[in-house]
């Protein structure tokens, strides 16, 4: 793709956003119940445990951040109110602002903040290089908190800020000193609105009540950061798997806010004149195809090269996709779009033939390749057909499992071969915010049995993402992200699909919709 295709592309969007989607600046008003119908159930309350966008976004509800990124992603303070960073950047110390408090009652301490960065930092892909350069991270007091680097790491602060897809929540001390691998029992955060878990209903409702105890920033409210100001009293999450039916709820004013609405349902609501078509996130998704590095036939790098070779962006991009309007293929890990580390730097053809004869040469002995396919996610379902005929088309016996998109998540956590309740392919996809660099990009790490879901291995790989992290000069670490896409294209932990972005839509009614990466609830009035 061409750089005029590509600012084509992002600029086309970002007009479509402001015309139908930029928030508009209407007089505040309280009260009031905000109807949403998610992309997915939610099954999974810890956001630590799961990068799942369903488990952040709930996340994101009930727990506050020590930083944000506002919406010209630029970082901000939020539960801190001061800092101090050494001249060298090997100490940093961090003051709470006043006021913060759990929802059952207790201070927001800087014990509390330790033990959460402790227990994000052993899952999250940035926070294990974070707290592998660490020499010391303790409380001072009751409202601060140190750390002391031992090796230097030139993103403390914007893994503390991190927006997506695990952001480094602040838990009760006693809630995070729950092993990281397990997820937590006890949903209590500091943020702007509580889990009603009575309410809770999986696979029908979640509901979240108003924190009156929360005193928001005094700043305006952008993207992540700023007053994070709860203007109705409950949200209600109503899970709508039939996108016919959802559709048919938001005409009929029985919901306000429809999350991911599938494209070849925005045509009808754009011509309602009750309703918005909006693009939250101009800079948009990349599709990801994981393999699963465990078990056999991709535990063999040449049966992922062969998956690398014979996936043709634009044949998926149509299929799940459909209207360019909406995509551009990209040959960038990172993504495109004039991001930071976007590049082309070992991107291969397409080659069907080619990928025939590696995923023969993989000594591929005909088991069935399992792929998991989540039928309630347009963007993760469609892939998986064209997936299964692909994996066909290359030689392989296919044996689809379909489920509801959290069943996926559930079990794409686990490690047990295929036959026995595994799996060997699963998709998703990630936003700019958690593929945009070395560092935050999840199914870009090698760490083995501590790697994301599909566990790749590769030194190499960790060692590129390490050296990324700690060197300060811009232009060096633009050419170690060079190599990271160069050996990410030659071990294959995953398989980019293409870029794409999707559209949400809301009743006219509802005002403050914050523009950003990750979907946020509060600002909003009905």
């Amino acid at each position: 793709m061409s750089r005029l295709s590509r600012r084509t592309f992002i600029t086309g969007v970002a007009a479509a956003v402001a015309a139908a989607g930029a928030p508009v600046a209407h007089a505040q008003k309280r009260g009031g119940t905000l109807r949403f119908v998610p992309h997915a159930d939610l099954k999974i309350l810890d956001p630590i445990w799961t990068t799942a966008y369903i488990t952040r976004n709930h996340g994101y509800m009930i727990f506050d951040t020590l930083f944000a990124l506002d919406g010209n992603l630029k970082l901000q303070p939020q539960m801190v109110d001061k800092y101090t960073v050494s001249k060298d950047a090997m100490k940093y110390s961090f003051t709470l602002r006043d006021g913060l408090k759990f929802h059952d009652g207790q201070p927001v301490t800087a014990e509390d903040c330790v033990a959460s960065i402790k227990r994000w930092g052993a899952k999250d892909a940035m926070g294990r290089l974070l707290i592998a350069s660490l020499s010391r991270m303790a409380s001072t007091d009751r409202k601060t908190f140190v750390i002391e680097l031992e090796t230097p790491f030139g993103l403390v602060l914007d893994a503390l800020g991190k927006p997506s897809a695990s952001p480094s929540f602040i838990m009760p001390a006693r809630v995070a000193a729950t092993d990281p691998n397990e997820q937590v029992k006890d949903i209590i955060g500091s943020g702007p609105y509580r889990f009603s878990k009575d309410e809770w209903q999986p696979g029908n409702r979640v509901v979240y009540v108003r924190n009156a105890d929360y005193v928001p920033r005094r700043e305006n409210p952008s993207g992540a950061a700023g007053a994070k100001r709860a203007l109705v009293d409950r949200v209600e999450w109503r899970y709508i798997p039939d996108a016919a039916t959802a559709g048919a709820a938001l005409e009929a004013g029985e919901v306000d806010y429809w999350e991911n609405v599938p494209l070849d349902f925005a045509p009808r609501l754009e011509s309602n004149q009750n309703l918005s078509v909006f693009v939250t996130d101009p800079r948009g998704s990349q599709g990801i195809l994981r393999p699963n590095h465990l078990h056999p036939p991709f535990n063999n790098k040449k049966a992922r090269q062969a998956l690398l070779l014979a996936v043709d962006q634009k044949s998926y991009l149509q299929a799940v996709i459909g209207n360019e309007k909406y995509f551009k293929p990209c040959p960038s890990v990172f993504m495109c779009g004039g991001l930071p580390y976007e590049s082309s730097a070992g991107a291969p053809k397409p080659d069907l033939e080619r990928a025939r004869a590696l995923f023969k040469e993989s000594g591929y002995d005909g088991r069935p390749v399992v792929v998991l396919d989540p039928t309630d996610s347009p963007y993760a379902h469609a892939p998986a057909l064209v997936t299964m005929e692909m994996l066909k088309s290359i030689g392989a016996n296919v044996d689809l499992h379909a489920m509801d998109w959290s069943t996926m998540v559930s079990r794409r956590a686990k490690k047990e071969p295929p036959a026995q309740g595994g799996w060997n392919v699963f998709h998703t996809w990630s936003t700019s915010f958690d593929t945009m660099t070395p560092a935050v990009s999840s199914v870009l790490g090698g760490a083995g049995e501590k790697a994301w879901f599909g566990w790749p291995t590769s030194e190499a790989m960790e060692r590129l993402r390490a050296d990324f992290a700690r060197e300060p000069n811009e232009v060096k670490r633009r050419a170690i992200a060079e190599k990271v896409q160069v050996l990410a294209y030659d071990e294959v932990p995953y398989v980019p699909w293409g870029q794409f972005v999707i559209p949400g839509a809301f009743r006219k009614n509802v005002h403050g919709v914050l523009q950003f990466g990750a979907t946020l609830l509060w600002n909003i009035q009905v």
